[in-house]
């Protein structure tokens, strides 16, 4: 492993969870430091440069939801320092209540390591890339932060739903993600989430039937391709 190999926080009370994430993403060529409470996280966070957080949000004392919210008040540790979510708590309600404290993405347990790496890999290269949280396929620009979708600088409306599974789906480019998941994000239940997709291709895609953007990953789920 090399010593300039993004470094990851991994902040979870479970220590038998934790010990496995340590392994298996240092096989995977991150250099981890694992946390297991909030207030240790802050000390390793004082002395150590991370790229990334991996957080749970059950722990005992301050949980992941508060420290969550305390990284993005502080302006400059909000750029330096993405979060990927990982908990046990799986409703819609909870996955918004995440993504409105500031994480960057929201993965519930149990679940696919690999997944877990793809998302990680996903927030890290998104990192490097941008300044902003603008994400452009074609003729059409998303903002992130903001939920706004336009096309050629024309804001283009979107539903309470659009906007959260836009956001979704925006969070990791090029990488499916599953019904269930994007259920929890957007609170459709079930075939609703594929109305939904149906509803938003036709805002985005010149063929919806046909689409470019926003695919379907047979056995995997929705992706959006961004360029």
């Amino acid at each position: 492993m090399h010593d300039n190999a993004p470094h990851i926080l991994v902040v979870d009370d479970d220590a038998r969870l934790a010990s496995l994430l340590k392994q298996y993403l240092s096989d995977n060529g991150y250099r981890v430091t694992v946390a297991e409470t909030a207030d240790i996280a802050r000390q390793k966070m004082g002395g150590l440069a991370f790229d990334l957080m991996v957080l749970d949000r059950m722990m005992p004392g301050e949980d992941g939801l508060s420290l969550a919210k305390s990284i993005r008040a502080d302006q400059i540790a909000s750029k330096t320092k993405p979060i990927l979510m990982l908990t046990a708590m799986a409703d819609s309600g909870d996955r918004i209540d995440g993504l409105e404290a500031g994480v960057d993405d929201y993965l519930t347990k149990p679940f696919e390591p690999r997944e877990l790496l793809l998302r990680i890999e996903a927030i890290l290269r998104r990192a490097g890339q941008e300044t902003t949280s603008e994400v452009c396929f074609g003729d059409y620009a998303f903002n992130v932060a903001k939920g706004e979708l336009t096309r050629e600088g024309v804001v283009i409306n979107l539903t309470s739903s659009e906007q959260i599974l836009l956001k979704t789906l925006a969070a990791t480019p090029g990488v499916p993600i599953s019904r269930d998941n994007l259920s929890l994000s957007s609170g459709a239940q079930g075939r609703a989430v594929d109305v939904q997709i149906t509803r938003l291709r036709r805002k985005i895609e010149e063929d919806p039937k046909l689409p470019r953007y926003l695919q379907t990953v047979r056995g995997e789920g929705y992706v959006l391709w961004a360029d």
